[in-house]
């Protein structure tokens, strides 16, 4: 018994001798300068910052991400593997997003938009500059590379800096659907580089949002008053409906850039029981058309006797507008 359980002690002993000389091979440096080294020089430098201040923190820590980059470098291209259809190592794309982020991140965003946008191109000249070195370690000189490498270079460079380029013109296109939500109702269907992922909204929100907005403010100030006093203000609809209007865009699109391309107009018309009043809300920003676009929500004002004196001339006005607007392609019509 005493001999079993001896054994099992020698082979628990041996697997944990086995197991720390493998952390200890893995995290040990075969030699001195290796990119382990650098590594851990890196880490060290990052440790250290964290208890510095002042300019010496800034300094321990620069100094880290030139051990990192260092590091990721050298291991990378020990035994590189390659991009598909390129020369390119893929340890050439770590330490490019490694520079990248490097020299244009910061603190409160270490990943921003130049970030990504220059990785593909950082990337590129990481993996041509050793093509204009011959040799190895202290014995490198500076050398032109063959024609065809030449040529391979130039192509890699002309194709990272493509899809910089296109990377940089999706950011543009999402800062301004950010700054100008009404475009993403528009149609790109006819666009070569503009593809749409989510389901067309059948409206732009903000002139939706607009006509909600105001429906109630013009309703208060019709509904239940003397016809003649909400005729009186028809015929002022234009100054009426464009205060109300002008105060909606500034109190809820402020925060937009296209703050200034909505315009709020109404359109007054005749019809057998009162009058119908048409509330539009007109897109005055680009547009796939020419004539572009504007939202329309139509309310209808009649008069309507009071039931203490049905018979009674001064009737006041009753007011009932659509539920939803409605969306039209086009130029406005004409006001009256």
């Amino acid at each position: 018994m005493n001999s079993s359980l001896f054994k099992e002690v020698i082979v628990l002993f041996k697997f944990i001798q086995d197991l720390f000389l493998g952390i200890q091979k893995l995290l040990m440096p075969p030699k001195a300068f290796s990119w382990q080294t650098f590594i851990y020089l890196s880490i060290f430098s990052w440790v250290t910052s964290y208890f510095a201040t002042g300019p010496i923190k800034s300094i321990i820590a620069l100094t880290g991400w030139g051990f990192l980059i260092a590091g990721t470098a050298w291991y990378t291209t020990d035994d590189p593997a390659r991009v598909p259809g390129t020369f390119m190592p893929v340890g050439a794309l770590i330490t490019g997003f490694l520079v990248s982020v490097f020299a244009f991140g910061h603190q409160e965003n270490v990943i921003t938009t130049r970030t990504i946008v220059l990785w593909p191109t950082i990337a590129a000249i990481i993996t041509s500059i050793p093509e204009f070195f011959a040799g190895t370690g202290t014995s490198a000189k500076a050398t032109l590379p063959k024609l065809e490498m030449r040529q391979k270079i130039i192509v890699l460079l002309a194709w990272s800096m493509l899809i910089s380029c296109w990377i940089q013109f999706y950011f543009v296109i999402d800062k301004w659907l950010k700054e100008y939500p009404s475009l993403s109702a528009d149609n790109f269907q006819r666009s070569t580089f503009v593809i749409r992922l989510e389901p067309k909204s059948k409206r732009p929100e903000n002139g939706n949002m607009l006509l909600n907005k105001i429906q109630p403010l013009i309703q208060e100030q019709i509904d239940n008053r003397p016809w003649s006093e909400v005729e009186r203000w028809l015929l002022e609809a234009n100054q009426q409906v464009g205060n109300l209007g002008n105060s909606m865009i500034n109190k809820n699109l402020d925060k937009y850039e296209e703050k200034g391309l909505w315009r709020i107009e109404p359109r007054v018309v005749n019809v057998q029981s009162g009058y119908r009043l048409d509330i539009l809300s007109i897109w005055q920003g680009p547009s796939t058309n020419p004539r572009g676009f504007y939202l329309q929500k139509s309310c209808r004002i009649q008069p309507v006797a009071t039931v203490k004196n049905p018979e009674n001339k001064n009737a006041l006005a009753e007011i009932e507008c659509d539920r939803n607007s409605r969306f039209f392609l086009g130029s406005p019509p004409p006001q009256q």
